[in-house]
């Protein structure tokens, strides 16, 4: 009973791939994910550190006038 259980399970393991691999969502999953391990790969433009030091300078300038 137990090889006929295991059998089954690893049946319904590889039915559930198949399904997931025609599954629209799951595929929309799968490249959403690529894209995004691609982007946290690629270095942050100079631009935008230059724009978050400006905002964290106004932000700890605002934080010392409300101190005061």
């Amino acid at each position: 009973m137990t090889i006929q259980n295991s059998e089954d399970a690893d049946k319904t393991v590889s039915d559930l791939r198949a399904v997931d691999i025609l599954d629209p969502n799951n595929q929309i999953g799968n490249r959403l994910r690529s894209f995004y391990s691609a982007m946290q790969d690629e270095a942050i433009p100079d631009r935008f550190l230059d724009l978050l030091e400006k905002l964290d300078h106004a932000e700890r300038l605002a934080a010392a006038k409300v101190s005061e």
